[in-house]
């Protein structure tokens, strides 16, 4: 397999100020599929544009809430970044924010790989796709991806109605989902994901009409691992200060992590909100929380990372956690940027 040298070509991180009218955000090194917006300094949703759904359409990772459209939102993906209108969301005057950026395909190409026809924007080399379908209310009904490689997490979400942000991961198992915008533990249900696990072309839907009911209409993100670029997987926490080391073989440049059998928040981390060990910077997914700060979460190294809280999120001592993580830089490389340790 092939790996990533410089994964700053296919996500990166990009902080900015708000101006309170529009302005062009730049530094992301490419053209972004996919763009997720939160302000830090208050109180906002996190804001989600990709694509497939239209520059101007965004959904709310911490909410069910259906899709709706501004056109002071985002306006424009650019070449090396994007642009943001007036909206508070994403533009508050003097107010903080970060963004999360990932390549696709800069367009979109109908894929006939499963029984439901999709449109897809998807990167074979960074293991990430944007894939749009509507739904037939039919179990078993299967959705091409565009990866080539099976995905490790699927994030999926109903766009025109309210609807729980449904999460795959093999390390709970295709009988059960987590739920993106909420806290809760992982649950059973045969009409997620069919009790059926990805394949390299396709994933599985049940019935569930916040999945795949007639008519609706859905958005899925795909992750698949690579080599110096992604790593998804699971942990058990130790409970202690000292905590578990998980590696990775990269640097991260960001990490979220969810605990599977306990009720906890999805708690995400970057090496550009927090540049230095221990990394105390932390925002919640599944909440319209402003930043935490001001204690020890995490400390990033050159070949993973290592939790430093003791916290139900982080750390509870025999809990089990997934975890998604995206490089900074690959331990091993041709790129001639060492991973050094922080």
């Amino acid at each position: 397999m092939a790996q990533i040298n410089k994964p700053n070509e296919y996500f990166n991180t990009v902080l900015y100020t708000g101006n309170g009218s529009t302005q062009s955000i730049t530094g992301v090194n490419f053209q972004p599929d996919l763009v997720w917006i939160k302000k830090r300094s208050a109180i906002s949703d996190h804001m989600w544009h990709d694509v497939a759904r239209g520059v101007t359409n965004a959904i709310r990772s911490n909410t069910n809430g259906a899709e709706n459209s501004q056109s002071n939102y985002l306006t424009a993906f650019d070449s090396d970044g994007f642009t943001v209108g007036s909206s508070n969301d994403v533009n508050t005057n003097g107010s903080t924010f970060a963004s999360w950026n990932w390549l696709a395909s800069n367009t979109t190409a109908s894929n006939t790989d499963g029984s439901i026809t999709s449109t897809v924007s998807a990167s074979t080399t960074s293991g990430f796709s944007i894939v749009s379908y509507s739904g037939n209310s039919t179990s078993g009904a299967t959705v091409g991806h565009g990866l080539g490689a099976t995905p490790k997490i699927v994030i999926a979400k109903w766009r025109n109605s309210a609807g729980e942000w449904y999460v795959y991961s093999p390390y709970i198992g295709a009988t059960n989902f987590l739920r993106l915008n909420a806290n809760a533990a992982s649950a059973a249900a045969s009409s997620i994901w069919n009790n059926t696990d990805p394949n390299s072309t396709t994933f599985t839907l049940g019935n569930d009409g916040a999945i795949n009911g007639s008519g609706g209409n859905y958005i899925a993100y795909c992750f698949a691992e690579k080599k110096g670029f992604s790593k998804f997987g699971s942990y058990t926490g130790n409970g202690n200060a000292d905590g578990t080391f998980i590696y990775t073989g990269f640097k991260p440049a960001m990490i979220i992590i969810k605990g599977t059998a306990i009720n906890t928040e999805w708690i995400l981390s970057d090496n550009k909100r927090s540049t230095y060990n221990a990394v105390q910077n932390t925002l919640t997914v599944n909440t319209s929380d402003a930043e935490g700060t001001g204690t020890d979460r995490f400390d990033f190294f050159s070949n993973g990372f290592k939790l430093r809280n003791t916290g139900a999120n982080f750390n509870t001592s025999g809990g089990t956690y997934i975890y998604m993580a995206f490089a900074e830089n690959p331990l091993v490389g041709t790129n001639n940027i060492p991973a050094t340790a922080r």
